[in-house]
């Protein structure tokens, strides 16, 4: 199996209270990325729980939290609590 399948698999979930506050709380320590959410996503409908993953970027430990729908593509727009990258799932 190759590292890129191994890391879509979802680490945990979270409820959307927890997903909009980690979500709006990386946005605000992150210049620039709500324009960039904005730009590159939609929003999302509401949901009980949505999936967390683990960030692939080398050496950061944080968590992949949905932020929107791909707006050119068909996947969740996603954003890393701790480094600020954005993906897509």
């Amino acid at each position: 199996m190759s590292s890129n399948v191994g890391q879509n698999y979802p680490y945990s979930t979270e409820t959307e209270q927890e997903r909009a506050r980690r979500v709006e709380a990386t946005v605000a320590a992150n210049k620039g990325l709500r324009e960039k959410i904005q730009a590159e996503s939609l929003g999302l409908e509401s949901g009980d729980r949505w999936w967390v993953w683990k960030c692939p970027n080398a050496g950061c430990r944080g968590l992949i939290h949905s932020a929107g729908y791909a707006r050119n593509a068909h996947a969740v727009y996603a954003l890393c609590d701790t480094c600020g990258n954005t993906y897509l799932r």
